[in-house]
């Protein structure tokens, strides 16, 4: 048979072969995958749940922005009245203050922080005045913001409001952090003297680089009544001799006046606060710029503290 015959008999081979149609699924059942991919032991039997290595939990990533911020940065954080926000105004406010605090420095520092604060006079011999005392109150938010700083001078209480974003302020000296017992020190009106008076010339008082801050927990000694407020009625815990000047009448006024169940008044608590989402929804927007200006305050403080040698060895 020559060549051509040959080529001739295979195409005709082809064409009338036989084809077998396949009616079932050539994949493997589902419950037969399932069994080949579970891990078996020594003896080929499948290992059951109990003998299988228990799986440990995956460690929640930790939030980037600190837990201190709303303690810190109070300020930006809107006022919790419901007829007051305007959240368009409020993110404006947030800018303005980001940008205010590119332009100056403003440290941290809490109600009994002893503060230096150098602001453009008009009236003053340099053009400039500063004043040092202790911070007794912060209240407002937003560019509002403000806190008042005493001090006693030749006898005599001086108290001067200064707003936090105020343009003519040119620099803030924290020169003592720490924190009192109570959130407002205004009772240092009708305490001895002794309790607000501070140098003008007064140092810094160093505190290590990421060490708590300390709080201070003397008690002040109020002068005999009468007194400007009834602080009989307001539980300060940084008071000493509150009972020494009350009478029986006083006593029982204040008892009238108390409400010891408004600390169980969720409602009261919800209205007078900022809820915890939206305050972290507030810090996420203003936390990269707070951070720069952590890192170059940081930065700027160690180049104060180097003192550069005036002669070489």
């Amino acid at each position: 048979m020559n060549l051509n015959a040959r080529v001739v008999v295979n195409r005709l081979a082809q064409q009338c072969a036989y084809k077998r149609i396949v009616t079932f699924s050539t994949k493997p059942a589902e419950h037969a995958v399932q069994a080949q991919d579970e891990p078996k032991n020594v003896q080929g039997l499948p290992i059951t749940a109990s003998q299988t290595t228990p799986v440990l939990p995956t460690t929640t990533r930790k939030p980037i922005i600190p837990a201190n911020y709303r303690f810190v940065y109070p300020e930006f954080l809107p006022d919790p009245k419901v007829e007051w926000r305007n959240s368009i105004r409020e993110k404006l406010e947030r800018l303005d203050m980001l940008e205010r605090r590119k332009q100056i420095d403003l440290p941290e520092f809490y109600v009994g922080s002893v503060l230096a604060v150098t602001s453009s006079d008009p009236h003053a011999a340099g053009k400039t005045s500063r004043f040092v005392g202790i911070c007794i109150n912060r209240d407002r938010c937003g560019l509002r913001a403000r806190f008042v700083l005493r001090n006693v001078i030749d006898h005599q209480g001086m108290e001067v409001v200064y707003e936090l974003y105020d343009p003519t302020i040119q620099k803030v000296e924290v020169l003592r952090l720490e924190k009192r017992l109570d959130d407002s020190l205004f009772y240092l009106r009708d305490a001895l003297p002794e309790y607000s008076t501070f140098d003008e010339n007064m140092e810094v008082e160093p505190l290590e680089e990421g060490a708590p801050v300390p709080v201070n927990d003397i008690k002040v000694v109020l002068r005999p009544r009468p007194w400007l407020e009834r602080w009989e009625r307001q539980n300060l815990r940084g008071v000493a001799n509150i009972d020494q000047y009350l009478k029986d009448k006083h006593r029982q006024s204040s008892a009238r006046v108390q409400k010891p169940w408004e600390k169980y008044d969720m409602m009261k608590h919800y209205r007078s606060t900022i809820a915890e989402e939206e305050q972290t929804e507030i810090f996420a927007e203003v936390h990269t710029e707070l951070h720069t200006l952590e890192l170059q305050r940081k930065r700027n403080k160690r180049k104060r503290t180097f003192v550069k040698p005036k002669h070489l060895a």
